[in-house]
């Protein structure tokens, strides 16, 4: 038996994400994924001046908080939904991939086909199929429609898609009940943007919690769409002809779905270069001893490098994946640490 009941809609009849919606996504995923950890480092803070807490979802099953959303996704499905189709850099595939098996349904996953391997072979380890495309002259969303239409399957979006953004946003709900816990009210919390997905949901659920916490995105060099389309408040594109090495938040341009959540709860964002990253990596594994991939380090590099609101004392940061391959961890630790 399924939790399938219809998400809430606006009297217009478009779907809305609240406090509720996202409750009922923790509800649903909990018995599929792990409470991740705000971890502390006395030495960090002393560096920064300031406390920082680190929502480690890189310890996250298949390595990435987008097991959340998906599993939220595949768990709101219909009985009679055989087949998923998703598109994905690697780690909202492998969520899918995971989730769809413990509902004993079958998985089609297009990826790129620069994707790093280990995503590849994670997904593919789940049992699920892989359609690989050509990233810079084929589009994915294409790909995903026809291959919907072939096997009559529901498609599952990395991040415009409700089901997953109220899943990613149980990560909100998690760092504001472990935050009470603490006795912690956040100045400020930063985390990783690529489509905008997880930002939407946790800002949803932080702010319905702690409304005065100033929340920034973060984002890597070249792919700063959010940032700007904040400051514009119309959405820009990314310089797609740039390279990155965050390969799972370099997406083109902000969500049409969250976009207005985010432009509704964010107060502003960071930009972090390829070395900032990889130092950040190296930081993070000598003084929390945790292993984070580059898309799912800037929000920690944005704090190290100096990019927070005036004014924030106590800050979390989401260390939001940790899927990355042994060439990229060994550059990142050849890199001197921040300290």
């Amino acid at each position: 038996m399924t939790n399938s009941a219809p998400l809430p809609q606006t009297a217009d009849g478009a779907l809305q994400i609240d406090l509720a919606t996202i409750e009922a996504a923790a509800d649903r995923i909990r018995p599929h994924i792990f409470k991740t950890p705000l971890l502390e480092s006395p030495r960090l803070n002393d560096f920064l001046g300031r406390r920082l807490l680190v929502k480690a979802e890189a310890l996250q099953h298949t390595g990435s908080f987008k097991l959340r959303g998906a599993t939220n996704a595949v768990w709101s499905l219909d009985d009679h939904v055989r087949h998923v189709v998703a598109f994905s850099s690697g780690n909202h595939a492998q969520g899918v991939a995971r989730a769809v098996t413990t509902r004993g349904l079958k998985a089609t996953i297009i990826m790129p086909e620069d994707t790093p391997a280990t995503k590849i072979e994670g997904t593919r380890a789940c049992g699920a199929d892989v359609v690989t495309y050509d990233r810079y002259t084929e589009s994915r969303e294409a790909i995903g429609e026809a291959l919907s239409r072939k096997y009559n399957a529901n498609l599952i979006k990395p991040y415009d898609d409700v089901r997953v953004i109220a899943g990613q946003g149980t990560v909100g709900l998690e760092i504001a009940r472990q935050a009470s816990v603490m006795g912690v009210v956040p100045d400020a919390l930063i985390c990783c943007c690529g489509g905008g997905g997880l930002i939407a949901g946790t800002s949803i659920a932080l702010h319905a919690h702690f409304p005065e916490t100033k929340i920034w995105c973060a984002e890597p060099e070249f792919y700063d769409d959010t940032k700007r389309s904040l400051e514009t408040g119309m959405i820009e594109r990314a310089q797609t002809d740039k390279s990155s090495i965050c390969d799972a938040i370099v997406t083109p341009e902000p969500g049409q779905l969250t976009f207005p959540v985010n432009r509704q709860h964010l107060s502003g964002g960071a930009v972090v270069s390829d070395q900032q990253v990889l130092k950040t990596i190296a930081t993070l594994f000598k003084h929390l001893k945790i292993i984070v991939e580059p898309g799912g380090a800037v929000a920690v590099a944005a704090v190290l490098t100096g990019q927070v609101p005036v004014g924030a004392g106590t800050i979390i940061a989401v260390a939001s994946g940790g899927n990355i391959d042994r060439d990229m961890f060994k550059r990142a630790l050849d890199e001197e640490p921040f300290f």
